[in-house]
């Protein structure tokens, strides 16, 4: 991808998980779709007290770990026909997330987490973030991650602390400033838009980011496209 690409690339899909993340932990009773490890807290927390949705959490986690494999296998297979997987990623993120929205809709409201069709929806945004996950630390590893952010926040707060080391910092600390803020303030914003879009437009407002993955399709077909 040129450079005007990844400037782009990386802050979007890192809104759209804040975005997906939230509206499923809002509306799928704290079901996280990006940030999959973060459901065995709220595991935990069901030990403590009566929560709705632990079974989908249990069930998360594997389909998360097959929605990377295959997704792994994919971008085996185009390496090997010289297919450009990048619109293949975006393609089968756009599709889950479309999912997703149709499953939230046609079904809900829900009541409960544990309810059939919640889980089914729970799991279509599980594997649409799944396949970000993996192409972050593929395709996409020349950028910021854009799923989780824990890495990202430590790393720029390093990075801030040694610029005031004035001439002596590391010179490397301003890339890698400029690498992972974006993304990380992205994430940001998405997970409050997430939050109020779910508040105004329930699971309709998946379509912000469905919409936003659809246009980084478009966006690489057009720049791959034979002149």
């Amino acid at each position: 991808m040129s450079d005007a690409s990844s400037r782009t690339t990386a802050p979007i899909q890192a809104f759209v998980a804040g975005f997906v993340d939230t509206v499923g932990f809002v509306g799928l009773f704290g079901l996280f779709t990006a940030h999959v490890t973060g459901n065995f807290v709220m595991l935990g927390a069901s030990i403590a007290e009566t929560r709705s949705g632990v079974v989908a959490k249990l069930v998360a986690l594997p389909v998360f770990f097959l929605a990377v494999a295959g997704t792994s296998l994919f971008l085996r297979r185009c390496a090997t026909s010289g297919r450009d997987p990048v619109v293949g990623v975006f393609g089968a993120q756009a599709f889950f997330l479309a999912c997703f929205l149709g499953v939230a809709v046609i079904t809900g409201p829900f009541h409960g987490g544990d309810q059939p069709f919640a889980i089914v929806a729970g799991m279509l945004g599980v594997v649409a973030m799944a396949i970000q996950n993996a192409a972050s630390r593929t395709i996409f590893s020349v950028f910021s991650p854009t799923t989780i952010m824990t890495g990202n926040s430590t790393q720029v707060v390093l990075d801030l602390v040694e610029l005031t080391r004035g001439a002596a910092a590391d010179p490397a600390a301003r890339t890698r400033i400029g690498k992972m803020l974006p993304p990380l303030a992205a994430f940001v914003v998405g997970a409050l838009a997430g939050g109020g879009g779910y508040v105004l437009a329930g699971f309709w407002a998946l379509m912000v980011p469905i919409l936003l993955i659809l246009f980084l399709l478009l966006t690489r077909r057009t720049a791959v496209r034979p002149a």
